[in-house]
């Protein structure tokens, strides 16, 4: 095996677990969305009236960009499904750029790399070459979905490369912040500021009037503009290339020129020291998280502002019985009221809120797997005064997220005169909490016990977890099968009340698990990466 092989294998191994998450993820969300229009929507006048509601429903739009056939199995899922699953796909190419391009030499693994029988070019091609697999791996997940789902071979293969088109791109701008950012986390901070940018272009061009052109400046519109099972246009697949070629290229450059474990923006290195946060492991945490801390906060006070306005429109003139009979299933509350729609949207939060638990647990285990927590369990830190550290960072994050959530979203509701009171959507917010703290008690037992899948298991738990929610009842599953997953037990607020019991049980087992991984932590040899 040459030496840009190994490298090529290794980064593909390092990366495993999140490509395993993601690709679980996107098989079971494409192979549901066909499945669940199908049983849904058997005839073709409830299509029609779905597509009369839903199709030119700003707040519909705003999630899945504007469809181009809703009539028929394959047109519906590439908008529902490929509306969502681009920002996902692109997400997972930024991190998996800036992890292959930038974490290594922040682990100062890079040079040990560079100074055995490679060069950097090599070096460099392979990190981009184990990403190009990781795609795959992706692509092959979506196909096998739509496929299992009943849609045919070869539209599907069409949708897949439509969904992984924007990922190949944000691939590229990652590598590229990779090279100009002297650090993972402004790597990072970097190509999320870039999606952040193309996600808003496309909502703008697809909800605002006469802003259609828009679609055409970021490649979430490019895969929009593809149109898998509605008009394919195969010739829009130029443009994501020559951009995805055009910044490997330009990243590849600059990583054969500069020195190592620098970037082309300069670092704060000659400026005075900041010894802020440096009191305890955990305000070092804290500090080492601020920037993505923030992008989570922003992100999620963005979408809940936008929530809050869309709350009103939906009414029971744009909404078929059949429809509403089948939201019904997920929750009982009629989404034609703000209160019924702000209850259904929270529920995204209870996702997004668990994600990032997740995201908390992957950091744990990254300080370990770095071997950062050799040198800081050296000193006088104890173990589990570590973990509870992190856990309790963690859990504060997931508040602070929730009720920001709330009042944000209360913010855009009152601005449309919903009539849905600031308590109420606190209350909502708050009610994210016990299924959050409850898969972040099972990433920390995960961690303890299992520590290099502890990252899959945790992201792998929350994604089957809410997709059985979102499509168990649409398939009519009985009742004692859907109760298995805890976002069942999560109650619509604010058109529901609060459940206590549901939460106590949740944050009871959340709570046993962490402190079973604590105690478990305690006794095991570190693991590195």
């Amino acid at each position: 095996m040459s030496a840009a092989s190994a490298v090529a294998g290794r980064t593909l191994a390092d990366s495993r677990v999140r490509d395993a998450s993601f690709a679980v993820f996107l098989l079971l969300f494409a192979l549901a969305n066909p499945v669940g229009y199908r049983h849904t929507y058997p005839t073709l006048a409830e299509r029609i009236a779905f597509a009369r509601s839903f199709g030119t429903n700003k707040a519909v739009v705003l999630f899945y960009g504007v469809p181009h056939d809703l009539l028929t199995v394959g047109g519906f899922t590439a908008w529902r499904f490929g509306g969502f699953a681009v920002v996902l796909t692109a997400v997972w190419g930024l991190l998996s750029a800036v992890r292959a391009l930038r974490a290594e030499e922040d682990a100062g693994r890079q040079e040990l790399v560079l100074a055995g029988a490679i060069g950097r070019r090599s070096a460099y091609l392979a990190a981009v070459c184990s990403i190009g697999v990781g795609a795959a791996i992706l692509a092959l997940a979506i196909l096998v979905g739509l496929v299992a789902g009943g849609l045919p071979a070869g539209g599907s293969a069409y949708l897949a490369l439509a969904t992984m088109a924007p990922a190949a791109v944000f691939a590229g701008v990652g590598a590229l912040a990779s090279q100009l950012a002297p650090t993972r986390r402004l790597a990072l901070e970097l190509s999320t500021a870039a999606l952040a940018l193309a996600f808003l272009l496309r909502v703008v061009a697809d909800t605002g009037s006469g802003l259609g052109w828009l679609r055409w400046a970021t490649p979430l519109g490019w895969s929009e503009e593809l149109r898998a099972f509605a008009g394919p246009r195969p010739g829009v697949l130029v443009l994501p290339a020559v951009a995805t070629a055009l910044l490997l290229a330009s990243a590849g450059l600059i990583s054969v020129r500069r020195d190592v474990g620098t970037g082309l923006l300069r670092g704060h290195d000659s400026a005075d020291p900041d010894l802020r946060l440096l009191s305890s492991p955990t305000a070092l945490s804290l500090r080492a998280q601020r920037g993505s801390s923030a992008v989570w906060l922003t992100g999620v006070g963005i979408f809940a502002l936008i929530v809050g306005v869309l709350s009103t429109s939906f009414t029971r003139a744009d909404i078929s019985g059949n429809l509403e009979r089948q939201l019904r299933k997920i929750g009982s509350a009629s989404i034609t009221t703000p209160a019924g729609a702000l209850g259904f949207y929270f529920l995204l939060f209870a996702l997004l809120v668990s994600l990032y638990a997740c995201a908390q647990t992957a950091t744990i285990r990254r300080a370990e797997a770095d071997q950062q927590l050799e040198t800081l369990l050296a000193e006088p830190v104890g173990r589990r005064r570590w973990l509870r550290g992190q856990l309790a960072l963690a859990a504060a994050g997931a508040t602070v997220l929730s009720l920001a959530a709330g009042l944000l979203a209360w913010a855009g509701a009152a601005s449309q005169h919903a009539g849905v009171s600031l308590a109420r959507l606190l209350e909502a917010g708050a009610n994210c909490l016990p299924v959050s703290l409850l898969f972040l008690g099972l990433g920390a037992l995960a961690f303890a016990l299992v520590p290099r899948a502890s990252t899959g298991l945790a992201y792998g738990l929350v994604t089957v977890a809410f997709v059985w929610e979102l499509f168990g009842g649409l398939l009519g599953a009985p009742h004692w099968l859907l109760s298995a997953t805890p976002f069942d037990h999560v109650a619509l607020v604010p058109a529901q009340p609060f459940r206590p019991g549901a939460a106590a049980v949740m944050l009871a087992i959340g709570a046993a698990a962490a402190l079973a991984g604590v105690s478990a932590f305690a006794r095991r040899d570190l693991v590195g990466g």
